[in-house]
């Protein structure tokens, strides 16, 4: 499933193609996705115009100049491109925007757990998506003294409980070994004895995403870029898919476990 990096790098290419364009016409292929479309949905979008696009955890969010904010999330396998309107659309291309333009937009989602919704603006952040997420990783609020504060509430593994939304947003499965890895903490050690590296454990969530970031996420499995290429974040992995290769510091076979039914990667050597 697409990542933090790998959603905002698809915010950042959406952006720039689409920031500006009014949406001529909305054309859903089915009544679904993972959910139902809102009522009246094609009719809301109809005629708006796209003033930005922004991110939160890994919801896409379309701000329109009627004052609405089109929501959407990828899930597994769900892609945006923006091209001219071809002749005949795929059998996943489920939702389809025409600007004024003429171009269109599709989105592509082969085993539909991605969605799409509507919330006012006044009304988002009590959305029942966003409502109880936690801070952006890579915002001011994600800080060494908040995240001792909340590991010191909590006794699960440390990589578990980073992932949790709840306590700050975006950090995967992937970033989360490679976080661990840079900050040399075992990814079974319970979080309430990692409070005190609470400002390493910061420092190394954010290197990796905003690495991840740079590269253009990761290609795993379905993920692309807007433009159609893929990421390459992969190429930088540290642990993550290198059970028994050698790890990059100690040379100590890297190991592989399952940790709330995910593969997870580490070095057992420089990991403590």
């Amino acid at each position: 499933m697409p990542e933090l990096p790998e959603v905002e790098t698809v915010r950042t290419g959406l952006e720039d193609a689409l920031k500006g364009a009014t949406i001529k016409k909305v054309e859903l292929k089915r009544a679904n996705l993972r959910f139902e479309f809102p009522e009246h949905f094609a009719k809301k979008l109809t005629g708006a115009t796209i003033e930005s696009i922004g991110r939160r955890a890994k919801y896409l969010l379309f701000h329109l100049d009627n004052c609405m904010v089109l929501i959407g999330h990828l899930g597994m396998t769900g892609r945006f491109s923006v091209e001219k309107p071809p002749k005949t659309y795929g059998k996943h291309d489920h939702v389809v925007f025409t600007l004024t333009d003429g171009r269109a937009v599709i989105y592509n989602d082969a085993r539909r757990f991605g969605f799409m919704t509507l919330s006012s603006e006044k009304e988002l952040s009590e959305n029942v998506f966003l409502a109880d997420l936690g801070p952006e990783p890579l915002e001011k609020e994600f800080s060494a003294k908040y995240l001792e504060i909340q590991l010191l509430r909590r006794s699960g593994p440390i990589k578990t409980v980073i992932m949790g939304q709840g306590l700050v947003v975006g950090v995967g499965n992937i970033y989360a070994s490679e976080a661990l890895f840079l900050a040399k903490i075992d990814p079974r050690k319970p979080a309430k004895k990692v409070a005190d590296n609470s400002a390493e454990l910061v420092k190394a969530i954010r290197a990796v995403l905003k690495d991840a970031i740079k590269s253009g996420g990761s290609s795993l499995r379905d993920f692309v870029q807007v433009s159609g290429e893929s990421g390459y974040f992969q190429h930088h992995f540290n642990v993550y898919g290198r059970a028994g290769k050698p790890c990059i510091t100690c040379h100590t076979p890297i190991k592989n476990l399952r940790m709330a039914g995910r593969s997870t990667f580490y070095c057992p050597h420089c990991q403590k």
